[in-house]
């Protein structure tokens, strides 16, 4: 099964190497971008950002959040003006906010039966600092993010903080990223984790049949590294996750298809399917 889930990944990463900025999928690591059309003025001369999206299973770092059911998302930033670092640098601090639908099952060792654990959503607290140099080609994020599970027993321990570190850089025919995320004690009681990701996005420029329609080819893997890792519910103490997909941006608003993957199969992953291959559709819309 892990062999065959590995030739899977090997084929996915060579189709977009071989093709050739960053995606980055709805999701509590990412605020929206502002834009020259998304932004509204702010105090002390920032700017405000917002979007909602509609996703056909929320999956955290391929594990879905919703078993595998649909779910609603919304964000909204605040960034401060951009301080001048330099000739060609600038430094900016923002803080935001990122809400969805979740849906939780607890295995009742007694009866071997799920139930539902009562939780209704999870809602996360953004804060960091973003550097911008070379143009705007090279981008630093320096982040945090307390994740909240509002209606959740308390003495679950769901609620948890992660410091993160995001890299990226637009070539021009591709955009780079790669980030390191950290959490002294991750989601439930869990203890130390760290997650790895990278991606490559590839627009594909040729299509170009209506400058008001876009595409893009990206792709992304990421492990996930956790102490006490019964406590979050695999079999093992790190697992790998993977998606790749195409983005079309269409009159303003951002549609992407995935194919989304882990290296745990039903038994490693709580004997529940939230591990296992799908496809993702994502809708949304930046203001």
């Amino acid at each position: 099964m892990l062999l065959k889930k590995f030739a899977t990944l090997g084929l996915a990463l060579f189709a977009i190497s071989a093709s050739g900025a960053a995606h980055a999928q709805p999701g509590p690591n990412t605020l929206p971008e502002p834009t020259s059309e998304g932004t509204w003025k702010a105090p002390f001369g920032g700017t405000f950002t917002a979007s909602f999206a509609f996703a056909t299973d929320y999956s955290y770092r391929g594990i879905s959040q919703t078993q595998r059911q649909v779910a609603g998302q919304v964000a909204f930033g605040y960034e401060t003006p951009s301080l001048l670092l330099g000739q060609d640098a600038a430094l900016s601090a923002y803080v935001g906010a990122w809400g969805s639908n979740v849906y939780f099952l607890a295995l009742n060792p007694n009866t071997a039966t799920y139930t539902n654990t009562g939780t209704l959503a999870e809602i996360d607290l953004l804060a960091g600092f973003k550097l911008k140099a070379l143009g705007e080609k090279l981008t630093v994020d320096l982040g945090y993010i307390r994740y909240n599970y509002l209606g959740a027993p308390a003495d679950l321990y769901y609620d948890f903080n992660e410091f993160g570190l995001v890299v990226g850089y637009d070539f021009g025919v591709a955009q780079v990223s790669a980030a390191l995320r950290y959490s002294p004690n991750f989601y439930a009681n869990s203890g130390n984790a760290w997650y790895k990701w990278g991606q490559v996005a590839v627009p594909l420029s040729f299509i170009n049949f209506n400058e008001n329609i876009k595409f893009k080819l990206f792709g992304t893997i990421g492990n996930q590294y956790v102490e006490r890792y019964p406590f979050y519910g695999i079999a093992y103490d790190n697992y790998w996750d993977w998606q790749i997909g195409l983005a079309v941006n269409v009159y303003g608003f951002d549609l992407s298809i995935a194919y989304v993957d882990t290296n745990l199969d039903v038994q490693s992953c709580g004997g529940t399917y939230n591990c296992e291959a799908r496809a993702l559709f994502t809708i949304s819309k930046s203001f």
